[in-house]
């Protein structure tokens, strides 16, 4: 029996996010989407979660969730069964990069939700095209239902993370390195290099996509789940690279 899917998404961000992939792949299988919002540092965000989810489960996050779902994989890796990480960052961040975060908190501590969203994915961030602004505008619904509160937490979470270069090289599990070709933020060298020290993993790139290649090309990203999911738990040797078409 195919294992659950847990579906981790990024800062600010709600089941949304994995919208079209919720709805083609539960036909097929349990999917859920679990928020990160429970707690100041992705350890107690990480703690709070294994308290709800299956006690075996697949696992694949965006962004901050693909950060959450490192931990997971840290504190409890007998029970994810594979792991998929998407436009995500193993590093933890820097003393300059963490005190970015500042000026973002002091806007949501305002109450300035627009203007916080608006800084945390720009435009550049995605694909160009003519779902840019769909997309930014769904982004934007989606940070208003997250609240305030919630994504400072969120924030303080991200300034606090650990390294988790260590753990993705003790990954023994089937795991899948996916990344948008036009992601600015989390760009494809640093999905190469994530991908180089997991020692079974697939790493895809997800043309006409950036950051949020769940909404940017959802169909390229669901096939590219539904070949991970169908993986099996014997593990291989060898890292394939996966280049997904461009659209016809």
């Amino acid at each position: 029996m195919q294992e659950p899917l847990v579906f981790l998404p990024g800062m600010m961000c709600d089941a949304r996010l994995f919208g079209p992939q919720v709805t083609a792949m539960s036909r097929d299988m349990a999917v859920t989407v679990a928020p990160i919002t429970g707690g100041n540092r992705i350890e107690e965000i990480a703690s709070s979660l294994l308290d709800q989810l299956p006690l075996k489960f697949a696992l694949a996050g965006l962004s901050m969730g693909g950060i959450v779902a490192m931990e997971l994989l840290r504190r409890a890796p007998e029970r994810v069964t594979r792991i998929a990480l998407m436009d995500t960052n193993s590093l933890p961040e820097t003393p300059q990069t963490a005190a970015d975060y500042e000026p973002l908190i002091t806007k949501l501590k305002a109450g300035l939700l627009d203007q916080a969203a608006a800084s945390i994915v720009r435009p550049e961030y995605l694909a160009p095209g003519p779902e840019r602004t769909s997309i930014l505008n769904l982004v934007a619904k989606m940070a208003e239902n997250v609240g305030c509160e919630a994504i400072i937490r969120q924030a303080r979470a991200l300034q606090r993370r650990r390294d988790y270069q260590a753990t993705l090289r003790k990954c023994n599990v089937p795991a899948l390195v996916m990344c948008g070709e036009h992601d600015t933020l989390t760009p494809v060298k640093r999905h190469e290099f994530m991908a180089g020290m997991i020692p079974h993993a697939d790493l895809a790139i997800i043309r006409d996509a950036g950051h949020l290649p769940t909404l940017e090309a959802p169909d390229a990203v669901t096939a590219a789940l539904r070949a991970w999911i169908k993986q099996p738990l014997v593990l291989r040797t060898k890292m394939v690279r996966i280049e997904q078409p461009l659209a016809s």
